[in-house]
């Protein structure tokens, strides 16, 4: 599910601030990480996650993989910090 244009400003803006609560490294996207985001997630609905990749490919296909884990959307990515937003139908905070 793609975010609309204004959507993801407003996402953007609120991030800004945000550090990044999780970080994927040399072994990549595995259970207690896709866990980790989950929980993060669950409870903040807008993580910055940064991601150490050999290239900019790799990285990218780890961020790709993150997105259909999770089924959360990308916001945006500078670099290696990637924003990506999951709204809980429970608690709609974000």
């Amino acid at each position: 599910m793609s975010l609309p244009a204004a959507e993801k400003r407003r996402l953007r803006s609120l991030a800004h601030h945000l550090n990044p609560v999780v970080i994927i490294a040399g072994r990549g996207l595995e259970a207690p990480v896709l866990k980790e985001i989950e929980v993060a997630l669950g409870h903040h609905q807008l993580i910055k996650v940064k991601v150490h990749a050999e290239d900019r490919e790799a990285r990218q296909a780890l961020i790709a993989a993150l997105i259909e884990a999770t089924g959360a959307d990308l916001v945006q990515t500078i670099g290696h910090v990637a924003v990506i937003h999951r709204r809980n139908p429970d608690k709609p905070a974000v």
